[in-house]
Formats: C-alpha cells, structure tokens, sequence
C-alpha cells in the first residue's frame, strides 16, 4: 500500500503541477510562461517527486513506465495493475481539484481543451493523427531508454532523477506543438474527463502509443546495454595479444 500511496501521490504531483502550470500559466494575460515554462514544469514535478517517493515505489508515476519497465525486466507483473490504478486516480484527483480551482476565475468561462492531448483539430498545431502517433512512440521509447540508463546499477548513482527529469522537460519541448504531449497515459486519462472537447474520442492513442514505445524502449536497451561475457579461449587470447 505504501508503494501505491507513493505511486498516487507521485502522479498527483506530476498532473497538478505539470497541467496546472499550462491551465494557468502558459498564457497568462501579457506575460505567461509559455511552451519551455509548461515542459520545463513538466520535468520538475517527476525530478522532484522521483527525489522523495522514488525510494518508495520506484517513481513510475505513468502506466507507460510500469509496463516498460516489465518488459524490461525491472518490474513485477503481479504489482502492474495496482500501479497502474493508483497512477490513474492519482492524476484525476489533481485533474479533478484543477478543474475546481479553475471554476474560482472572476471571468471564467469555461476550461477548454484543459491542457488535453489530441491530434487533429485537438492538436495545438493541428497535426495529423499519423504525426501524433509517430512522435508518441519515439518519445516514449527514448524515455524510457533514459529511464533504464539512469537507473542502471552500472550508472553513477543519484543522479537518475535529474536524468530523468531534463528527458521530460526535452519531451515536451519537442512535442507540445503536436500532440500537446502525452508520453503518459495517465495524465491524458487525466485532464480528458474534465476537458470540453472531444479529447475522450482521442484517448486511445494516448494510450496504445506510449505503451508501444515504451516497450519498444525496454527492449532496445536490454538488446543495447545487455553485459557481453568473453569465453575462456577469448580472454585467453585478448591475454596474449596484450
């Protein structure tokens, strides 16, 4: 439960302080954070919240990362479920408590697309859904690459968050013209119940497209990063030749 509770919180973390930054921010009247305020909001909610729950739970804190991280051997099936639940209500509370303080405005008049991902007419750039598919699977497969890496017993220690937390932040950079960015189910789950588009019809791409690169990046790192055994006659003979 405690692994859970961390997973919860971590994804919380990750949509109120990364979709709240774009809900309230990114635009603000005359002067708003912008693209790079959102996507580098984005990385420092999961730099954080990997640096105080990450011991805890690992720090997926996005359903793409869990089944990656299964599928390149680093995750228990039997936890894949629960994690992913906690990871979805996680997200929707903070979505949810969003939604609430956006209603607050003195001038309010509806929440939009509420920082949702889409494609099409729903892609901020108006992408097509061939473009959001593409980019969504590289993305999360190179994220997941990055996850692996920094992880690695071989890797210095520490620093995996931070590793972690700038690949995010580049995602979005990338990405946010196209598909608003996803790379994380969860948070498209998120923020598409509440959005007044038609952001819930588009779902399922941000689903199966994560999920696809992630498991794609699982296994190109196992293929990638796997440690080489040298046979005995081998090594006899790099021996010699030294």
């Amino acid at each position: 439960m405690k692994k859970l509770l961390a997973e919860f919180l971590g994804t919380f973390w990750l949509v109120f302080g990364g979709c709240g930054s774009a809900v309230f921010a990114a635009a603000f009247p005359e002067l708003g954070i912008g693209f790079a305020g959102v996507a580098l909001a984005f990385g420092l909610t999961v730099l954080t919240a990997a640096y105080a729950l990450g011991h805890i739970s690992g720090g997926h804190f996005n359903p793409a990362v869990s089944i990656g991280l299964f599928a390149g051997g680093r995750f228990d099936g039997k936890q894949l479920l629960p994690y992913i639940v906690a990871q979805v209500l996680g997200g929707t509370l903070a979505a949810g408590l969003l939604y609430v303080i956006m209603q607050g405005q003195a001038d309010f008049a509806g929440v939009g697309g509420f920082s949702s991902n889409g494609y099409a007419a729903l892609s901020p750039s108006h992408y097509s859904m061939i473009s959001a598919l593409i980019i969504e699977v590289v993305l999360t497969a190179f994220f997941l690459i990055v996850i692996m890496g920094a992880t690695d017993k071989r890797a210095p220690a520490g620093f995996a968050p931070i590793a972690i937390g700038l690949a995010l932040t580049l995602i979005h950079l990338i990405s946010i013209p196209v598909t608003n960015t996803s790379v994380n189910p969860a948070r498209s789950t998120a923020v598409a119940l509440f959005a007044e588009t038609a952001a819930l019809g588009q779902l399922w791409l941000f689903w199966i497209a994560p999920i696809v690169g992630a498991i794609a990046g699982a296994l190109i790192y196992r293929i990638v990063a796997a440690e080489q055994t040298i046979s005995a006659p081998a090594a006899e003979m790099e021996l010699s030749l030294d």
